[in-house]
């Protein structure tokens, strides 16, 4: 076995497989580049190497400085995690040069399946379904039309060397299938170093289902399949194993065809094999990825393996202990990535300061995958991704009544964070039956997502909630020492709780027991159960006999209060002050519809416009990037434009001024 190996990544794949490496008993060396030098990755390791600028293609994308720290440290393996060299054949080739392990399957396996091209071909002469498409290189967007027009619309037009859902284009007409080739190869030359794309037929209602494979050259298994058909923009937001769309014929089936494709390119370590699979059970081969998988978590919860630990072994030369046989699928897990992003704003990415990270406890139930710590920092050079959260049930419901439980716990400050939306996606009956296909989310948040998009929730929960803590407040003034007799603080029993623009009249009792509340709303009594305290971020209890987990946040005279994906502010007042405040004039907000605002933080690429010149709604006026994807900025309106505000190659902050109009 390895005495030392180096991870060639960061973030929460590099700290997973630390964990492992450091139950084996592995020693482990960490790279770094300047905005990770107080990552959590680098913390976590025996040792660390700087090997550059924080864009990738000056740090970890650089194959000379990773061996030569693997030379420096006494490094014997590399584990490359996923993204960044983990495909990359001249680097696995570059490691063999030098004697070191590559934790991964050999180059040959990698480039016949790290491209998406020879992959397909590989695959048709396997035996194994594909979709129909055109698999050779494409010159120009005027033949990505051509071939698009005789395969027939709709298409996807993807980098040959692509994965993260970068370098993706969705098109229905020949003007998509022209602007989504340019794009597609633009994304994919600053992603990948390649700009080659390929067109295939865009399966409708389709299912993302991935079969697991474990292979130590001669013992190749198939370990159950993922479903991911939860993606925005090709990006995967929840997983879970099994899918609850297959049954036991199509599983078996899905990873037989699997086995065979790995078999026929000798393939040894861990891989992931991809399918589509149409509403009928028909499925179709869509790539193989030669490493780890994100989302590996959910198949070690319901199998009891670990993959990296797999992985390790193998390319260590041992050979698998397990039969196909021997794999079972026991319960339910469920995977949501938590990223730093607005929902309320396109998902735009968030970067900055984590002024406060508390994720919920880990346990039998809940695991949490992270590279990230309270006070540190998401940049904007890298994936938004905080952590992964994965909750495991003996079913399916189950998995799911923990993940929303654990959402409610998940406590994040100082950036934006996706976590309203997923806990919106947990509510929807179409998810709770197991009704996925790729376009869920396209299909139930058509206009994007927004605060109403948020499960129902009891209002007298959260009103419920803020009357205790404000009467815990009024019980501590009321104890403070010094007070003069017949002058202290009164502790009422009537309030009103303004809840966002809501009034509700409550009273509030101290419960019998002298430890606890009771809120009379509407003339209906509510216990309340609490051991919260001052300064506290979770409320945690029991509201109306029912457990719930409410965030609290100091919000000057008020509260802001989360539970359930929702926020709310709560400004608890005597009777006679809700009378005054229900008059208080209100602020109306600035004006900015004759400005168009960066909205998020990144560099910006180009200004389609010139001062002076008229614009039509949806031409494109700007393009801004951020973390590795250009975002197209669109008119809203007609009009004509006024001033240029910020020039190409300026570095913007949110909200920042790009362009003014008449």
């Amino acid at each position: 076995m390895f005495k030392k190996i180096l991870i060639a990544n960061r973030g929460e794949i590099a700290c997973r497989v630390m964990k492992t490496a450091k139950k084996m008993g592995i020693k482990t060396v960490a790279v770094y580049s300047d905005a990770d030098r107080e990552a959590l990755h680098v913390q976590m390791a025996d040792e660390a190497v700087h090997i550059g600028p924080p864009p990738s293609a000056q740090s970890y994308l650089l194959i000379d400085k990773i061996v030569q720290a693997c030379v420096d440290t006494g490094a014997e393996a590399v584990h490359p995690g996923y993204g960044f060299l983990s495909e990359n054949q001249a680097f696995q080739k570059a490691l063999a040069e030098k004697g070191i392990t590559f934790i991964g399957p050999d180059a040959h396996a990698i480039y016949a399946m790290g491209d998406k091209i020879e992959s397909k071909k590989l695959a048709k002469e396997a035996g194994v379904s594909t979709v129909p498409g055109y698999m050779g290189v494409i010159k120009d967007s005027a033949e990505a039309v051509k071939i698009a027009e005789e395969i027939g619309f709709p298409v996807m037009i993807k980098a040959s060397a692509g994965g993260g859902g970068k370098g993706m284009r969705l098109a229905w007409n020949a003007k998509e299938a022209a602007d989504g080739f340019t794009s597609a190869t633009n994304e994919a030359r600053a992603s990948f170093g390649d700009d080659r794309v390929f067109v295939e037929k865009f399966i409708e209602q389709p299912r993302h289902i991935e079969i697991q494979v474990l292979s130590d050259g001669e013992n190749c298994l198939y370990v159950g399949e993922r479903e991911c058909s939860i993606q925005r923009r090709h990006q995967k937001v929840i997983e879970e194993a099994p899918s609850p769309f297959l049954d036991e014929a199509t599983r078996k089936a899905m990873g037989e065809q699997a086995v065979a494709l790995s078999k026929a390119v000798n393939y040894r370590s861990a891989g992931t094999v991809e399918f589509i699979v149409d509403a009928n059970r028909n499925f179709y081969f869509l790539e193989m990825n030669t490493r780890l998988q994100v989302e590996h978590p959910v198949t070690e919860l319901v199998t009891g393996l670990d993959l990296v630990e797999w992985m390790i072994r193998i390319a260590a030369g041992e050979k698998l202990t397990v039969q196909q046989s021997d794999i079972k699928l026991n319960g339910w897990a469920l995977e949501s990535r938590i990223y730093a992003e607005d929902p309320y704003r396109n998902f735009l990415p968030s970067t900055g300061r984590l002024v406060r990270y508390l994720p919920p406890a880990e346990s039998d139930t809940v695991r949490v995958d992270t590279g990230v710590y309270d006070g540190g920092e998401i940049s904007m050079f890298y994936d938004p991704m905080i952590a992964k959260l994965c909750t495991y049930g003996a079913t399916r419901d189950e998995a799911i009544a923990h993940m929303r439980r654990a959402l409610d716990e998940f406590y994040i400050r100082g950036v934006s964070h996706n976590i309203p939306f997923l806990a919106s996606l947990m509510s929807k009956q179409r998810f709770v039956d197991g009704r996925l296909t790729t376009n869920f989310i396209a299909e139930e948040y058509p206009d994007g997502f927004s605060a109403d998009d948020l499960p129902a929730d009891d209002p007298t929960v959260l009103v419920a909630v803020a009357a205790v803590i404000n009467r815990l407040h009024a019980d501590r003034a009321a104890m403070v020492s010094g007070q003069l007799a017949g002058h202290g603080m009164e502790i009422r029993t009537d309030w009103v709780v303004r809840l966002n623009d809501e009034y509700t009249p409550v009273h509030v009792e101290r419960a019998a027991d002298g430890e606890h509340y009771e809120v009379t709303i509407d003339g209906t009594a509510y216990g309340v159960v609490s051991d919260w305290t001052f300064g506290e971020p979770l409320f945690r209890g029991t509201v109306k006999g029912e457990e719930v987990t409410v965030q609290v946040d100091a919000l000057g005279t008020g509260f802001r209060l989360f539970h359930n994906g929702a926020q709310a502010v709560a400004v608890v007042y005597t009777p006679r002050g809700a009378d005054l405040a229900r008059v208080m004039p209100k602020k109306e907000p600035p004006d900015l519809s004759k400005f168009l605002l960066s909205p998020m933080p990144g560099l910006l690429v180009s200004v389609a416009v010139a001062e002076g010149q008229d614009v039509k709604s949806g031409e494109t006026l700007a393009v801004v990037e951020a973390m590795k994807m250009e975002n197209v900025l669109k008119a809203e309106q007609d009009g004509t434009v006024k001033k240029i505000h910020a020039q190409p190659g300026a570095s913007l902050s949110v909200d920042q001024i790009i362009i003014e109009f008449e």
